[in-house]
């Protein structure tokens, strides 16, 4: 059985940016309109944190049963790697996802928003079928869609919701940037990994578009952040603090433009899920402060 830190290592602690910093700007939106609630909030990020390492727990299931993670660079791979049985990673993935579930029923209640448990729904079984079941859509060049959806408008505009009961402008804003920047450190991933998913049959979105293409998708993608606080600067000037992170994206992009690849990405994986962190903190406050 796999030690603690190994089960801790498998969990991917460096993706969990991409659970907080949505919730945070959400927040920073509902905060905008005057409608903040800490005990929301709070609740929201739970449900993220839970949902977030249930899906890093079902991918290294899902990918160790079919053999993908056979020959991989990067973190831990429990059942690939043989530390942990595959019944036990099962299990831990359902055990997130139940937490998450309970957290979530406790926000819709408190909020009076039922319907949104359909939601709730869908990131479950959106999670589990990315790299599940017979045909995952993330093997199908997909993933790239699904993170954008899920960690950018899900998470974004679902927070503001439960607490302000709309979305505004620039909630949706904020939701397009953390969806960019989760869609980038997905690109990073798979550019990294795309040797091994190519012989493996595992056709992700860095496999069918090629390396060059590839990589001016991620500079692509994290560009965007930085243009919506632009924008977003013309409804609120505060919006224009989240350009501070862009010094902690540009050494991953020189390594993406430079052409590194195997262990040369894993830094770029970690340099984007900061600048996404550091975004998502300071437009949080200056929305919620505007």
């Amino acid at each position: 059985m796999a030690t603690v830190a190994e089960w801790v290592q498998g969990a991917r602690v460096r993706t969990l940016p991409n659970s907080v910093a949505p919730v945070l700007v959400g927040a920073g939106a509902a905060g905008a309109v005057g409608a903040f609630s800490w005990g929301r909030t709070l609740l929201a990020l739970l449900v993220a944190l839970a949902f977030q390492v249930g899906v890093n727990y079902a991918n290294d299931y899902s990918d160790g049963i079919r053999g993908t993670d056979a020959d991989r660079v990067g973190p831990l791979r429990l059942v690939g790697s043989g530390a942990a049985p595959a019944s036990a990673v099962k299990a831990a993935a359902f055990a997130c996802f139940g937490l998450g579930s309970l957290a979530g029923l406790a926000l819709v209640a408190v909020a009076g928003t039922w319907w949104m448990i359909s939601i709730g729904v869908v990131c479950v079984l959106g999670a589990w079928f990315y790299t599940g079941g017979k045909h995952p859509y993330g093997y199908s060049g997909l993933g790239e869609i699904a993170v954008f959806l899920f960690f950018g408008l899900v998470a974004v505009l679902g927070t503001q919701f439960v607490q302000a009961g709309r979305v505004t402008w620039l909630g949706l804003a904020g939701a397009v940037a953390m969806g960019s920047f989760s869609a980038a450190i997905l690109v990073a991933n798979n550019l990294r990994d795309a040797p091994t998913d190519r012989v493996a049959g595992k056709h992700t979105l860095a496999v069918r578009l090629g390396e060059t293409r590839t990589r001016v998708l991620y500079e692509v993608l994290v560009a965007v952040p930085f243009a919506v606080s632009a924008a977003a600067a013309f409804v609120t000037p505060w919006a224009l603090v989240g350009l501070v992170a862009a010094a902690l994206v540009v050494p991953a992009v020189r390594k993406v433009g430079g052409g590194q690849t195997g262990l040369g990405l894993i830094p770029v994986l970690k340099e984007t899920g900061l600048a996404m962190l550091a975004w998502g903190v300071v437009t949080g406050v200056a929305l919620g402060f505007s």
